[in-house]
């Protein structure tokens, strides 16, 4: 089942892994990346000593959820130690449980929902150092892949890819070329000049801009959710590691007053008007505010009409499905994927054709239901901020979501089975199947949960205009 030659174009998080894991099962893996700098021997060096500069958002909050522990301690043994040993944390969302939660009492497999959370650079890093340890990785940096050579065809009238070919002129042969270089991947001209009919892709503005600060010092302690809606804006705390954390306020994009959230004094006189979030901000600051936008939720396949459009190469985590960061979702979906990708090469290693069919198809069954789960949780929030932004009427939500958001605000079983939802471990039919958690939602049919504190959209421009 091994002795497949993989090359991997993009050394991210996703295309480590996915190297690492590939290489476990005895295939050859070649890694190209076109920052040419690497991970410094520290893990946590990378924050202050390291560039990405094909990675926008590289310095930007990013969450470690459950689901990413889990195949870790499965695909990648050892990865988990070295995150602890970077100072990454472990933590449990149990911990954000809101106010109106007043049982607190552990249950038996609480321990399933800790999570290890830190910042990019530092998971990169060790993600990096742990791809070079295996044998059969190879990782080059400084590389960049200009498009794809073809072969002989495995399916009639479909191209078939047995190889790149780099800036510098070199060309890589491979059985499979796995494109793992983002969301801003430049795959669809590469696969346009071998002929190929163009992949289906479905890409809409998630509608969010970002504005984040970082923190260092004694970690503060949750009042409220870790991510908490407040009419235009959303609050973000998140730990991370080596005494760090963040403090993101995300709103619609289209909502030009908020724009002044990128400068500092704005930013921290608008997070000190939320009074379960304030304390975030009492702590040593990083300068400045790290503010990105414009960020697409997309998905793109390569099976149009029930047919490949090629062979011998496929896409793994963002470059295949993509959506908003706020929800911290893509690194866990990506290893998702990666690992469904590792096990069907398992299957049909040495038959290109029967793997550009598998793959695909069992994605959209296995994964795709998190991501679509997400691009509709964007569209209602985005359509909820836009109304208030307006002052026109809020769009009904869904009663079922409802029922379910308000009864986890009251009852320990229906939080714990709200997280599972947010942290990709059950999608929410699984979930609002159990017989506690469907009576509990029933239960609140018609209700929605109440409102966190903070100021309502008049005393928010007020803030924002100090």
């Amino acid at each position: 089942m091994g002795d497949v030659d993989v090359v991997v174009c993009g050394a991210g998080t996703i295309g480590l892994a996915v190297a690492s894991m590939l290489a476990r099962e005895g295939h050859r893996v070649a890694v190209l990346e076109a920052d040419p700098a690497p991970a410094p021997p520290a893990a946590p060096d990378a924050w202050t000593d390291w560039g990405r500069r094909g990675v926008a958002q590289f310095r930007q909050p990013h969450n470690v959820f459950p689901r990413f522990r889990h195949l870790c301690d499965e695909d990648l043994p050892g990865v988990s130690t070295e995150l602890a040993a970077a100072g990454f944390r472990v933590l449990n969302l149990l911990d954000a449980a809101p106010p109106s939660l007043t049982d607190h009492a552990p249950r038996s497999g609480d321990v399933r929902l800790e999570m290890l959370t830190g910042r990019r650079p530092v998971l990169e890093a060790v993600l990096a150092a742990h791809a070079e340890e295996q044998p059969g990785v190879t990782v080059r940096r400084g590389v960049r892949v200009t498009g794809l050579t073809a072969g002989s065809s495995a399916i009639p009238g479909v191209p078939h890819v047995d190889g790149v070919v780099t800036a510098g002129g070199e060309r890589w042969s491979a059985d499979l070329v796995i494109d793992a270089m983002g969301r801003r991947t430049p795959s669809d001209a590469w696969l346009a000049d071998l002929g190929t009919v163009p992949p289906l892709r479905v890409a809409e503005d998630s509608g969010y801009a970002y504005y984040t600060r970082y923190y260092r010092g004694p970690l503060p302690e949750w009042r409220i959710g870790a991510v908490t809606p407040h009419g235009t804006v959303n609050i973000l705390t998140l730990p991370a590691d080596n005494d760090t954390w963040s403090v993101t306020v995300f709103c619609g994009s289209r909502d030009e007053p908020l724009k002044a959230l990128r400068d500092p004094a704005c930013f921290d006189r608008v997070v000190r008007g939320f009074p379960l979030q304030q304390h975030w901000i009492d702590a040593e600051v990083e300068p400045g505010v790290a503010v990105i936008a414009g960020v697409l939720d997309q998905t793109r396949s390569l099976v149009v009409d029930g047919t490949p459009v090629v062979t011998g190469f496929t896409t793994v985590g963002d470059a295949w499905a993509c959506t908003n960061p706020s929800a911290g979702r893509g690194i866990s979906v990506g290893l998702m994927h990666a690992h469904l990708l590792r096990d069907v090469l398992a299957e049909h290693a040495g038959a290109p054709a029967e793997f550009a069919r598998e793959f695909p198809t069992r994605a959209q069954v296995q994964v795709a239901p998190y991501v679509d789960h997400q691009l509709r949780a964007d569209r209602v929030r985005v359509a909820e901020m836009d109304a208030l932004r307006r002052g026109v009427p809020v769009p009904p939500r869904d009663p079922d979501q409802a029922a379910f958001l308000a009864a986890a605000m009251e009852d320990p079983e229906v939080f714990r089975a709200l997280l599972e939802t947010v942290m990709c471990l059950a999608l929410p039919d699984e979930v609002l199947a159990r017989p506690h958690v469907a009576a509990a939602v029933e239960a609140r049919r018609g209700t929605a949960p109440d409102p966190p504190p903070g100021p309502d959209r008049e005393e928010l421009l007020a803030l924002v205009a100090g």
